[in-house]
């Protein structure tokens, strides 16, 4: 039915007030929230000597089966567990073999690696020299260096007005200052701001963005900029460790009743 009789109205409704709960459940504190922090304080504790020796050394990883080579001052993304969970939702993400995908801030590159075995072509941006380093070894590594393009700048800045149909991000979970390059990809005073003014400049008509978040970190801030610039937000998978649980949002901008019905009759 069309929109103009108001029948799909309804359901829209009710689709619409299923994924806000959701997505308010997922900001909710996680239960027995202190002892939680605790026991991640204490084990943050334990193993700190192990991860700064990782953090300043080369590394190899093996991510659901794929090499990743981590170069000294770039996050781990199987020690921090978030890239390797974002990775492991896109071989299932349905991505298009014509479609065009934004790895933004991408690291080792590990995000754009698994989405190079699916789509026509990505882009993969980053503002460390190093991380821009190290995720053209590893596009290299995995044979698809033909397929991703690797970008060095801030955010946006190095796209010059392209459309995605979809964009990847794993952002800095805390608002603050960042001490230095590692830290950057752990802090921000403004990433969810600026991330969210440009989101919609950068989608084609049906992209949408995979956006990684902790309730570790400051994820009310993201949520709230997505919706302030008129967002659609939905939950996508969850996991919760000792002291964090880990959503994935796909974030949109809402679709025209034209643009909708086209895509039903599809």
């Amino acid at each position: 039915m069309s929109a103009a009789t108001g029948a799909i109205e309804p359901v829209a409704t009710v689709a619409t007030v299923a994924a806000t709960d959701a997505v308010e459940a997922a900001l909710a504190p996680l239960r027995l929230a202190r002892l939680r922090r605790l026991l991640g304080r204490v084990l943050h504790l334990c193993t700190l000597p192990r991860i700064r020796r990782r953090y300043d050394a080369f590394a190899l990883e093996i991510v659901h089966g794929v090499p990743i080579v981590v170069l000294p001052g770039v996050l781990n993304p199987k020690l921090m567990r978030t890239g390797a969970f974002l990775a492991s939702h896109l071989d299932g993400a349905g991505i298009a073999a014509t479609a065009k995908v934004l790895d933004m801030g991408t690291g080792s590159g590990i995000c754009a690696v698994f989405a190079a075995r699916h789509a026509q072509r990505v882009v993969a941006v980053d503002i460390s020299e190093a991380a821009v380093c190290c995720a053209r070894t590893n596009a290299l590594l995995n044979g698809v260096e033909e397929r991703v393009a690797v970008l060095h700048g801030d955010l946006y800045a190095p796209l010059a007005g392209e459309r995605f149909d979809l964009v990847l991000f794993n952002p800095p979970f805390l608002r603050g200052t960042a001490a230095g390059d590692l830290d950057r990809a752990w802090r921000s005073t403004d990433i969810a701001e600026r991330f969210a003014a440009g989101l919609a400049d950068h989608l084609t008509p049906t992209g949408s963005a995979y956006v990684l978040l902790s309730s570790f970190g400051a994820a009310r801030a993201f949520i709230d900029e997505f919706r302030r610039h008129g967002l659609d937000v939905a939950v996508i998978a969850q996991r919760s460790f000792v002291n964090e649980r880990l959503t994935l949002f796909q974030v949109r901008a809402p679709r025209r009743a034209g643009a909708r019905a086209a895509g039903d009759a599809s």
